[in-house]
């Protein structure tokens, strides 16, 4: 099964990620990101972990461009 995302979700990681980058992740944000991810999975009816999962696999690990 995919796994669903949003684009709210996407930006709120992408947010994260360039905090956590540059040593300044706050608590606000890495909050946000996993209310976000619990309230989506539980929308969805998908796992948290996997919604999480796949989030930052998304983020941190995008497919090159034209694959």
């Amino acid at each position: 099964m995919a796994i669903e995302l949003t684009d709210d979700l996407i930006r709120l990681e992408q947010a994260a990620w360039a905090e956590i980058q540059a040593g300044a992740l706050t608590t606000n944000t890495a909050e946000a990101v996993q209310a976000a991810v619990t309230a989506h999975a539980e929308a969805t009816g998908q796992s948290r972990y996997e919604v999480e999962r796949e989030l930052k696999r998304r983020v941190r690990h995008p497919e090159p461009e034209g694959e």
